[in-house]
């Protein structure tokens, strides 16, 4: 007789994790009140760049870094060697991140905005919303994928190889995987130079930092040291960060997302059913391969979510604040949070589904 599933303990969350939703939600609606009551302090805002015309806003990218850096304090290059011993796992992750997530986004997309939603959107915003889900869905998820993964029971350790593995082959494919599917998909120029800065100013300046301070902080103070007290303290420091990244991005996307409520629900298609495909995917060779569920409900979360603060970042640094492209991150962004959950529902109603899987392979956590 099969038997019954794993009684699923109980989540003790954060104030920011219980009502997460409510306050992304919160943060989104002041984000569009600010640029629509404030537009002077809105400009000013947008307009503070790192270098004239490189449309790298400064404020951003202060917030993403104080949101990066502390996620890459995690990274331990030796726990990523280490995956070695339980490869399944990581493989099918990177598969469904790097060979399938960005390209069957630029399909979808080029079906949607190129045909089905021409009529109502045009020629024009039609390659800028094709390049915004194309920046969307190649930047895999990181900091976010730590929460999801917590609420899904999922193995920390094997998680924290997973986001690693990511961030790591962001650096190499993140830029060449953007420039050849905009190019090839929406039509668009894409400023090369302007890429690589975002990915230098984004991902390889807080990698160096956070590494070296890794390594710096365990030889000099003790890794609990560095642990428990050092990565403490950035915790509110993130959440803090993260949600004052959101106001920003609603607030300079104000005029787009009230004024164009159709072509907001328009794009939240192709996001929504990309989202579903790549967790259904990732989560189903899981099974077919017997990966346990502690690493298969991250796994699936992390093909599903996005590395959305990167993605903003981009598309604004491409082709400006006002941008279709920029609009089309932010309803990334707007969708995010209530699909993740519902992707977390699933999984952890499924749990049993992976047991006998688990029992057969006889891998540890």
């Amino acid at each position: 007789m099969k038997s019954p599933p794993p009684a699923v303990r109980e989540k003790r969350l954060s104030g920011f994790e219980r009502y997460l939703s409510l306050w992304v939600g919160v943060c989104m609606v002041a984000g569009v009140v600010i640029g629509k009551a404030l537009p002077g302090v809105t400009v000013f805002l947008r307009g503070l760049e790192i270098g004239e015309g490189s449309h790298i806003n400064i404020p951003i990218a202060v917030l993403i870094w104080l949101m990066i850096y502390p996620m890459m304090l995690r990274v331990d290059f030796t726990s990523v060697l280490g995956v070695r011993r339980r490869p399944a796992g990581v493989l099918i992750t990177l598969f469904v991140n790097w060979m399938v997530k960005p390209f069957s986004m630029a399909f979808i997309g080029w079906i949607f905005f190129r045909h089905l939603f021409l009529p109502f959107i045009g020629e024009e915003l039609a390659g800028q919303y094709i390049a915004g889900v194309i920046i969307l869905a190649a930047a895999p998820c990181t900091a976010m994928v730590f929460v999801w993964s917590y609420l899904t029971d999922g193995d920390p350790a094997y998680t924290l190889v997973q986001v690693s593995v990511n961030d790591l082959l962001m650096l190499v494919f993140f830029a060449p995987i953007v420039s050849i599917l905009v190019a090839g998909a929406s039509g668009l120029t894409v400023p090369v130079g302007v890429l690589v800065a975002s990915v230098v100013t984004f991902i390889v300046i807080p990698l160096i930092l956070g590494s070296v301070s890794r390594v710096v902080l365990i030889r000099v103070r003790g890794k609990k040291w560095f642990e428990e007290r050092y990565l403490g303290l950035f915790h509110p420091v993130t959440v803090l960060a993260l949600l004052a990244t959101l106001v920003l991005i609603f607030a300079f996307q104000a005029d787009n997302l009230t004024g164009q409520p159709l072509h907001v629900l328009l794009i939240a298609v192709p996001i929504l059913l990309q989202v579903y495909f790549n967790s259904s995917l990732a989560y189903g060779l899981m099974k077919l391969f017997r990966v346990r569920h502690s690493i298969a409900a991250p796994g699936a979360l992390i093909g599903a979510s996005n590395f959305f603060e990167l993605a903003v970042a981009t598309a604004i640094a491409l082709y400006g604040p006002g941008s279709g492209a920029a609009l089309a991150t932010v309803v990334g962004v707007l969708v995010e949070v209530p699909v993740m959950l519902s992707v977390c529902s699933f999984c952890n109603r499924t749990r049993h589904w992976f047991d006998d899987g688990a029992a057969v392979t006889g891998e540890e956590t």
